[in-house]
């Protein structure tokens, strides 16, 4: 965390300086906005976080509730959402109060007694260290709450906008808010008055059933498992040995899915409630709580089950559905026109919630779009950038309801069905990567480069996420980790893997060190006059040697960058290896050096040699929105 770069912090430097927007914020509801998110459900929240670090930008989130959310459905938190809740300064915190999963036992009938259960196999959640972060379960609404204070804490001093339902819009052709929204108070001295908000895009963060959806004429389609569950979360005493473990338990009687959750006494059971008949017209539905309790107790045997609290409890059949895009623009009109709504999380694709996938697929869709809106509403990159979203996110779904129809489908079995008695539990360590969010993998794009380059940095697949490694910062040797250092600010970061020179060897490093400084094709260079010259790019140079090894005074100034209304020196763009784990060796990259460009919602967009500027322009050259801004003489000082 960096603060006193524009004066001394006394207080708490996670709230910022109000900026922008932030300055004059209105407590109530605008006429005009330049986003208006409809829920504040995880996508929702974190495309409103997002946003909040633009403070040019009007962004306002709209809640039918009357306040905050109590208790959330969703509990899974994969991985990579916890590389997701670094950049916005809150993973340390969520871990220390979550319940973290290391293992998970799978129970099958006992071969000599199969009304009884005993437990076959343990599997270690994540066995292959795919990532530094954990597998957490925590209660949504504590995720939703960690959202809104960042955007209460950022320049833009966002805060939901409670009480308000969403109706309908409709979107003219032309006009600085093309898109009317109508609204409904259902709380307070206006509570069921009409209200009409004019914005310049709209974001359907609302749910499976998606009012937002609805008006821009997108459809789930889909099919039913025919299959039921009930879910309760439980305050319970039992003589089952694995109650604080996530298990598979396979019954003679069923299948429980058991999820303990944080605090260290209540937990999650998803119980099988069988097949259902497609003609009962959901009366499944009407299951009570105390046959769940049976049932549950039923598949136990013979460990018991003694219910004392039930915080939460619902029934649900298995469905998968997608919808045919994620925005506005209907396919006759693709190329005709820029979206101007767009859906994300359950208002566009809806699965089983046994994955652990829901509420950490929605996030990476508010990821994906908020920066988007941000760059293009700032006046960063032309408005053809919100295209790419529909585009990334619809794959990304689909590949999700694929994997969820699979484990879905073996966790209804019955174990005598299985082919092989391990099927369950090998299925779930093959297929680790998947659930934790690792596997999205952007194809080439506006956004995303070509792998021609990609054998100069294999641990870096282009298109996949950043995927962090250790390295030491040279200023104050202190050792961390490379990505977490990438906030989510909105900007691009560009690495650069140094050549086996030192600094101020006239060595390729820092010919492309001049390059970024002084070059008219130099992304710095659009960097808007008055900025500080990493407004916009985050450079940072990593270098082969100990930082022992590497003087600080001879690292190119454009790895120093002066920043602030002091112009103070910024010390922590420059890193050297860590003895302990070498960065080349652990992510493949080559030791004549490598660039790597990173997207602002942490994915990898691009892998060049040191020397390849003309490609590394060109790749910028479409995303930047205008000529630079301030003369190539005033972006090169500020660079120096």
């Amino acid at each position: 965390m960096q603060f006193h770069h524009h004066g001394y912090v006394s207080g708490d430097p996670r709230i910022q300086p109000a900026a922008g927007v932030g300055l004059n914020r209105p407590e109530e509801l605008p006429d005009d906005v330049d986003v208006l998110i409809v829920g504040t459900g995880p996508a929702g929240m974190l495309a409103a976080a997002q946003l909040s670090m633009f403070p040019n930008v009007t962004t306002r989130i709209i809640e039918r509730r009357p306040g905050r959310l109590a208790i959330g459905q969703a509990d899974g938190i994969q991985a990579r959402s916890v590389e997701t809740f670094q950049a916005f300064g809150f993973a340390e915190r969520i871990i220390a109060e979550a319940y973290r999963i290391t293992e998970m036992a799978f129970w099958k009938p006992d071969p000599a007694n199969h009304a009884n259960i005993i437990r076959t196999a343990r599997a270690v959640d994540d066995e292959m260290g795919i990532s530094e972060f954990p597998h957490l379960i925590v209660n949504q609404a504590r995720v939703l709450d960690y959202f809104a204070e960042f955007a209460a804490n950022s320049p833009t001093r966002l805060k939901p906008d409670y009480g308000y339902d969403f109706e309908g819009l409709t979107v003219a052709g032309e006009g600085d808010y093309p898109v009317t929204v109508t609204l409904r108070h259902t709380a307070g001295p206006n509570e069921g008055q009409e209200r009409i908000v004019r914005a310049k895009y709209v974001v359907g963060a609302d749910g499976a059933r998606s009012k937002v959806r609805q008006a821009i004429g997108c459809t789930l389609a889909g099919d039913q498992a025919n299959h039921a569950w009930g879910v309760m979360d439980t305050l319970a005493v039992t003589d089952f040995p694995d109650i604080r473990t996530k298990c598979a338990i396979q019954g003679a009687e069923g299948s429980i899915l058991l999820i303990p959750r944080e605090g260290g006494h209540l937990f999650r059971m998803y119980v099988d409630l069988g097949e259902v008949d497609p003609n009962s017209q959901h009366s499944v539905r009407n299951t009570t709580i105390e046959q769940i309790i049976a049932k549950a107790n039923a598949i136990l045997h013979p460990y018991t089950l003694d219910v004392r609290n039930v915080a939460w409890h619902s029934v649900y059949e298995v469905g998968h559905r997608l919808t045919d895009r994620f925005d506005d623009v209907l396919p006759a009109e693709r190329g005709t026109r820029t979206p101007r709504v767009f859906i994300t999380g359950d208002a566009c694709h809806t699965h089983s919630a046994k994955a652990g996938q829901g509420m950490n697929v929605s996030m990476q869709d508010g990821f994906n779009i908020a920066w988007k809106l941000g760059h293009v509403l700032e006046g960063r990159s032309p408005e053809s950038l919100l295209t790419t979203y529909s585009e990334e996110r619809q794959v990304v779904a689909k590949n999700l309801i694929d994997f969820d129809k699979e484990w879905s489908t073996m966790m209804a079995k019955k174990p005598e069905e299985f082919e092989h008695p391990s099927d369950l539990e090998d299925f779930y360590v093959q297929t680790a990567e998947f659930p934790a969010g690792f596997m999205t993998q952007y194809t080439p794009s506006l956004i995303v480069g070509s792998t021609d380059h990609q054998d100069l940095a294999t641990g870096f697949p282009v298109g996949k996420r950043f995927k962090s490694a250790p390295v030491v910062r040279v200023g104050d040797t202190n050792p961390l980790h490379l990505g977490h250092h990438a906030t989510a600010d909105g900007r691009w970061r560009i690495y650069v893997f140094a050549d086996p020179a030192l600094p101020g060897t006239n060595s390729a490093t820092d010919m492309l060190a001049e390059w970024f400084a002084n070059s008219p094709e130099s992304p710095l260079a659009a960097t808007p006059a008055g900025a500080d010259p990493d407004a916009w790019f985050d450079l940072k140079v990593i270098y082969q040697q100990p930082h022992t090894a590497v003087d600080i005074n001879a690292v190119p100034a454009v790895f120093k960058p002066l920043v602030g209304p002091f112009k103070l020196t910024d010390y922590e763009k420059v890193y050297a290896t860590d003895p302990k784990a070498d960065i080349f060796d652990l992510r493949g990259l080559d030791r004549s050096g490598v660039v790597v460009v990173v997207r602002p919602d942490q994915y990898v967009a691009n892998v060049l040699p040191l020397t390849a500027t003309a490609e590394l322009g060109a790749f910028f050259t479409p995303l930047l929105k205008a000529a630079p801004t301030a003369p190539r003489q005033a972006v090169a000082a500020a660079a120096r």
